[in-house]
């Protein structure tokens, strides 16, 4: 992972962060200066974590050729975190042989696409291909997690569901109750 001499735990904690990633549909990505994470869909392809975004696709805020971020990986089954680890951000060049490699596993990901069959092209054309390479030994893994929960607020937006109730609502409720008494 950071080129140092491997050791047993380190073998297992990279099998234990690709198998996570491999079997986990979605990430949070926190760039590095940045204080919150964000979701990304991805796929795992040559020891790397591949994203497709902007230009239509997914935001990769903050993400930026040579910075580093942290990944977070949920575990499949119970949905907490799994591992953390840092990484290494790598744009991809349009067309290049890692970025063939990152569309064509990224392409099977890619959900209710609307330009199935040309949506390399268009990829090429308007979008970033990111491998984030691992950096670093785990951060995070089991049996080495933090005691904060890392909950956080949710992110400003204009949208709301608060709204008055409708004004038929309690006698169609409350009028139920009476009927049945």
């Amino acid at each position: 992972m950071d080129g140092t001499t491997a050791t047993a735990d380190d073998f297992l904690d990279r099998a234990l962060l690709e198998e996570a990633v491999k079997k986990s549909g979605l990430l949070w990505v926190r760039a590095e200066g940045s204080a919150e994470r964000r979701p990304v869909w991805h796929a795992w392809h040559d020891g790397a974590v591949v994203l497709v975004g902007d230009g239509g696709e997914q935001p990769l805020h903050g993400l930026t050729a040579g910075a580093g971020a942290e990944v977070t990986v949920r575990s499949k089954d119970k949905g907490g975190r799994l591992v953390s680890f840092a990484v290494r951000v790598v744009v991809t060049e349009p067309r290049g042989q890692a970025w063939q490699g990152a569309v064509d596993e990224l392409k099977g990901k890619r959900l209710n696409a609307p330009d199935t069959d040309t949506i390399g092209e268009r990829w090429a054309r308007e979008c970033r291909v990111l491998r984030l390479e691992p950096s670093g030994p785990l951060t995070e893994r089991p049996g080495a997690m933090p005691q904060d929960s890392h909950a956080a607020a949710p992110l400003p937006s204009t949208v709301t569901t608060r709204q008055p109730i409708p004004a038929g609502l309690p006698k169609l409720v409350f009028g139920r109750r009476k009927r049945r008494g």
